[in-house]
């Protein structure tokens, strides 16, 4: 991917080495995914991590920034380079409707932070908290990317920021809204139903961020769009649960199987149109 050459982000908060935590964990965005690897690596059960996290961030986890360069410092000036690029594609398209478009902050953060969603751990993954519009990652997550779920690439990493600034998108449309609305009147089944539609069409805005980009900003090279997809593969609803227990249920997905997930960013990507990937449409 060329990045080196976007505009960085003013919009993002370096919290590494000196995270706190304290409160409930709040699991969003990839979070139950990396849970659920969690539990496929070290044979524990997902609800005993999850017990464990929530016992743990009682403590707050407070250091001191070290000094100096430290080795993930590229990788922070990465995603601050693709927050920027999204900040640039979202803020054409809303002109382009006569309207203004309000970025996310994002915040980079070692091992636990607190957030207006509760308290965030690596383990949870990257996550947008609609509460305080920002998006939370911890860049070991990268790592797990390419070691634990085989999807190696800078823009494989693009495409998990772009999806978090997808629910950023769908929360100033009024998607999450009306999403979350449904909850406690709906089936379990049927609110996993909307759940899915939620992460599919973020996966869908992700695509078409990576559309405008590339016309406005010539990022992409030879195996960029192979790596996000192989990225949405690997976090398949389908592929986590075969992975886990042997058998796939598709009424317990949240975030899609690993085909819808390509078809969307794919479509997405294709397009680059906002009517293409219209929550109800999308299926």
């Amino acid at each position: 991917m060329r990045w080196r050459d976007l505009r960085r982000s003013s919009n993002v908060e370096d919290r590494r080495g000196r995270s706190g935590g304290g409160g409930k964990v709040a699991l969003g965005g990839l979070g139950v995914v990396i849970v659920v690897v969690l539990g496929l690596l070290t044979g524990q059960d997902p609800g005993e991590i999850l017990s464990n996290l929530q016992s743990t961030q009682s403590q707050e986890q407070v250091g001191t920034q070290p000094a100096g360069p430290r080795p993930d410092d590229q990788m922070a000036d990465f995603v601050t380079a693709v927050l920027g690029s999204t900040e640039d594609v979202w803020g054409k398209i809303y002109a382009e409707n006569g309207a203004r478009y309000q970025p996310p902050s994002l915040q980079i953060f070692d091992n636990a932070t607190q957030g207006a969603c509760g308290s965030a751990s690596a383990a949870m993954g990257p996550f947008y908290c609609p509460a305080d519009q920002k998006v939370y990652i911890d860049l070991e997550f990268c790592d797990q990317l390419r070691e634990r779920f085989n999807a190696p690439g800078e823009f494989a990493v693009a495409y998990v920021v772009a999806h978090e600034v997808g629910h950023h998108v769908q929360n100033l449309m009024g998607i999450t809204d009306q999403v979350q609305r449904q909850r406690g009147r709906l089936s379990e089944r049927d609110y996993n139903k909307l759940s899915v539609q939620l992460e599919l069409q973020a996966d869908f805005l992700a695509g078409v961020w990576a559309n405008h980009a590339d016309e406005m900003q010539d990022i992409l090279e030879p195996g960029d769009l192979e790596a996000a997809l192989t990225a949405a593969n690997a976090i398949g609803d389908d592929k986590l649960q075969k992975q886990s227990q042997g058998y796939v249920v598709p009424d317990a997905f949240t975030h899609g199987s690993s085909q819808q997930r390509m078809y969307w960013f794919k479509k997405g990507y294709e397009t680059g149109d906002l009517n293409q990937g219209r929550i109800e449409d999308i299926r």
